[in-house]
């Protein structure tokens, strides 16, 4: 296979769509329909920081770059429909294996129903670097007032992501010579990992909601951990929240991992990162029709008044404010 050298800029990205459902070098653009409002998502992915290429195959980072913009979208209840990727390409990396990269963006934008999707090609000198880029559409029309009462619904396990990242950081460092830990965590928590390698989002969220009609008071994407979602839902509604530990959904062998790591699952869900799940706030009266429509979702707390803040309740009733250093909570109050 050619490689970029031979191949330029231009000729490398032709090949890049053979085979794909999209077009090189299309435009992107399209029109909003009527009522609709355009939401804008972005993310930056940088090699040693975000990701580590020793044990994250291409495809799946592709694909989990897509994911991250993706769910923004959906916590904005917006619709997917046109990508723009950037890859600054180092010279570690050749034509073949950034198809391979390129092969899980295209899954991914096919998956979650992107109609457009345009790349180019940078040099790099640090690393690899992903910049997508990603636009939606969403009803203009009114949300629900946020009320105390409405329930906080989250769209999968939390934490998992977290302890997947560490089962594979222990195996890069045990490959190295240095680690302690047992051979074969792999297999033995391949969802923890595939949580992290590859995040699962709620295909197509904005349009099951508006067929079951309904219309959740405010929605938040869950990428770096729950304390700081509940920190920015209650400076965005003016209200409090209370989740409770017992209700927060696990992925099967959380506990055995985190008690080898010496590490509460409770913990890796507040403030770990990564879970890319969707964070639904519905009002009560819709609790009913949530409960039999959207049976993937878990209940974990409600919002609650101004003076509670946001809590976590243990399981024997006892409140603990929630805190996520290093993420302040300073958005506004929701605007209706």
């Amino acid at each position: 296979m050619p490689d970029f050298d031979q191949l330029g800029r231009r000729e490398a990205i032709r090949l890049l769509f053979d085979g794909t459902p999209y077009a090189p070098f299309a435009d992107v653009a399209f029109l909003a329909a009527a009522g609709e409002s355009v939401v804008p998502a972005s993310r930056v992915l940088l090699e040693g920081i975000d990701f580590d290429l020793v044990y994250f195959p291409l495809k799946h980072l592709g694909y989990k770059a897509v994911a991250l913009v993706t769910g923004e979208l959906y916590a904005a209840l917006a619709s997917p429909r046109s990508l723009s990727v950037v890859l600054g390409v180092s010279a570690k990396l050749d034509f073949a294996r950034v198809k391979e990269l390129w092969g899980g963006v295209v899954a991914a934008a096919s998956e979650f129903g992107f109609s457009g999707v345009s790349l180019d090609l940078q040099p790099s000198r640090n690393g690899l670097t992903i910049s997508v880029a990603a636009v939606g559409c969403a009803s203009a029309e009114e949300r629900p007032q946020p009320a105390s009462k409405d329930l906080l619904c989250v769209s999968g396990a939390l934490g998992a992501a977290y302890l997947g990242l560490q089962v594979l950081e222990r195996g890069k460092a045990r490959f190295d010579g240095g680690a302690e830990g047992p051979d074969g965590e792999l297999e033995r928590y391949r969802m923890l990992v595939a949580s992290y390698l590859k995040p699962e989002l709620p295909v197509a969220l904005p349009e099951q909601l508006k067929e079951s009609g309904i219309t959740p008071s405010a929605a938040l994407f869950v990428d770096r951990g729950l304390a700081d979602a509940l920190l920015r839902l209650i400076g965005r509604t003016g209200l409090g929240a209370k989740v409770y530990a017992d209700r927060i959904p696990f992925e099967g062998g959380s506990f055995d991992l985190g008690k080898s790591l010496d590490l509460d699952p409770v913990s890796a869900a507040m403030n770990g990162g990564d879970d890319c799940r969707v964070l639904l706030v519905v009002p009560i009266a819709q609790f009913e029709r949530f409960r039999h429509d959207f049976q993937a979702f878990d209940i974990i707390g409600h919002l609650a008044q101004s003076d509670v803040g946001a809590v976590l309740v243990s399981p024997d009733g006892l409140e603990h404010p929630v805190s996520a250093p290093g993420w302040p909570s300073n958005e506004q109050p929701l605007n209706h």
